[in-house]
């Protein structure tokens, strides 16, 4: 029939369009434009936001130097032309004031003393007989039988006689000093730091032996700018790090009185703990105490370097971060200074901020703050 033939076309046709009609929505530009909405407002990664925070931060001036002997003694022989028979102390060795280090053979010393020993027993010998003389002669004088002339005369030669032996005595020390001198003793107590003595040589007067760090002290020499240098004062407690060594706790002792007209940098001079990893020649840092003070400090692990500058990534009301640069201070333990470019209100992401881009949605929980325990 006609009316049930329209009927069952017009079932299909209305589904038809129905369909089209949903299809035609879900691909219209306004359907994808949603579509893009929700995805972009979901998660990219869970953050923990934490603030900056108000610490106590050291105040420092940072140079660099090396490590030098706070003096260094050099220990030569004063003999001349006499062989060295034994070396007694070596690189390394921590000797004591007047301890024997090396000697000479000391035998043309003894002989040469000797000889000069039994001319001072003739000289005194010549003194005797002229005294003896001069009292003879007195007695004479005052008996009549001889004439003052003859007096002076006997006066004369006890004077020659008392010169001659104090001459001799005088030899006598000499070559009792070059005796002593074939022992080479240290001026003072120390390390040994070099060491040319060789047994056998036969060395000239002045030839160096040995050279000792006095009292095993050593000391850092580092340069500071001119413009520190006024922020500076002896007895300030100095942090000395050697190349490949533990830091060491040194005091400042101080202050050169000039400044290199080239550099522009004076030099410090910090007296460094007796035992230590520090050796003469090492090159070293240094941070020399000024005091503290406050300032606004995040974790380390919330700054993102990138390309030599910092970066924090700012957490807006929408929990969008936004990257944000800022300028770095002191550093202080695991916490940096933020100098300038946030303020104290901000909220950051605290750690993986280099898995996020600028403009992405986070889901943020807040960093718990410790509680302090009571006593």
């Amino acid at each position: 029939m006609p009316g049930q033939t329209l009927t069952s076309l017009s079932l299909p046709v209305a589904l038809l369009a129905a369909a089209g009609l949903i299809f035609s929505m879900s691909f219209s530009p306004a359907a994808q434009a949603a579509d893009v909405r929700q995805g972009a407002s979901k998660p990219a990664l869970t953050v923990t936001a934490t603030r900056p925070q108000t610490t106590s931060m050291p105040l420092s001036v940072s140079a660099n130097g090396n490590i030098a002997a706070w003096q260094e003694a050099s220990i030569g022989t004063e003999s001349n032309g006499l062989r060295l028979a034994e070396v007694r102390a070596n690189v390394g060795d921590v000797v004591r004031r007047g301890q024997v280090l090396a000697t000479f053979a000391a035998d043309t010393p003894l002989a040469d003393l000797a000889e000069v020993r039994a001319a001072v027993a003739e000289a005194a010998a010549n003194l005797a007989e002229a005294s003896a003389e001069v009292r003879r002669y007195r007695e004479l004088q005052a008996a009549g039988f001889i004439s003052a002339q003859k007096v002076t005369q006997t006066l004369t030669a006890e004077a020659t006689a008392r010169a001659r032996l104090d001459a001799q005595r005088a030899q006598l020390q000499t070559r009792q000093l070059r005796l002593a001198q074939t022992r080479v003793l240290a001026p003072d107590q120390g390390v040994i730091s070099a060491r040319s003595a060789t047994v056998g040589a036969v060395l000239p007067a002045g030839q160096e032996l040995f050279r000792l760090i006095r009292q095993g002290r050593l000391e850092w020499r580092a340069e500071v700018a001119a413009a520190d240098l006024a922020r500076l004062r002896p007895g300030m407690r100095v942090n000395v790090t050697p190349v490949g060594g533990a830091t060491l706790q040194g005091q400042l002792r101080v202050l050169a009185p000039t400044v290199d007209a080239q550099t522009r940098n004076g030099l410090v001079y910090v007296d460094l703990p007796l035992s230590g990893s520090a050796r003469a020649g090492m090159f070293a840092r240094g941070e020399i105490e000024l005091g503290v003070a406050q300032g606004l400090t995040l974790p380390q692990s919330a700054v993102i370097l990138r390309e030599g500058f910092g970066y924090v990534l700012r957490i807006g009301p929408d929990n969008r971060v936004s990257q944000t640069k800022v300028t770095l201070g002191r550093r202080a333990g695991d916490r940096i200074e933020i100098s300038a470019g946030l303020d104290a209100t901000a909220r950051v992401v605290a750690s993986g901020g280099a898995f996020l881009s600028d403009g992405d949605t986070v889901r943020v929980v807040e960093a718990s703050v410790p509680t302090k325990q009571g006593k």
